[in-house]
């Protein structure tokens, strides 16, 4: 099983990730997880979406996000292409 990267790709870009938790955080959390959007969702699961620089730091909000205790439901990588990554900007 060949995985091959994609040639349109910059690595020198931050990927946009979105991790799913089971549960919601509170707004004073918004500021732990600086650059990201949060977003609590009906379901009762919350939405950390937006760049992240390297593997190094996506590493870092999974060890904020095992701190916090709540459960890891997903990580997903969006392509810059998707249509639902308009949510992606960071919230100041």
């Amino acid at each position: 099983m060949s995985k091959q990267l994609n040639p349109k790709a910059d690595l020198n870009q931050p990927m946009i990730y979105r991790i799913r938790l089971k549960g919601h955080l509170g707004p004073h959390w918004a500021a732990s997880f600086a650059g990201l959007t949060l977003t609590l969702e009906e379901n009762g699961d919350t939405l950390l979406t937006g760049p992240v620089t390297d593997q190094a730091a996506l590493h870092g909000l999974l060890r904020k996000v095992r701190d916090l205790g709540l459960p890891l439901l997903a990580v997903t990588r969006i392509e810059l292409g998707q249509a639902d990554v308009s949510d992606v900007s960071p919230t100041p």
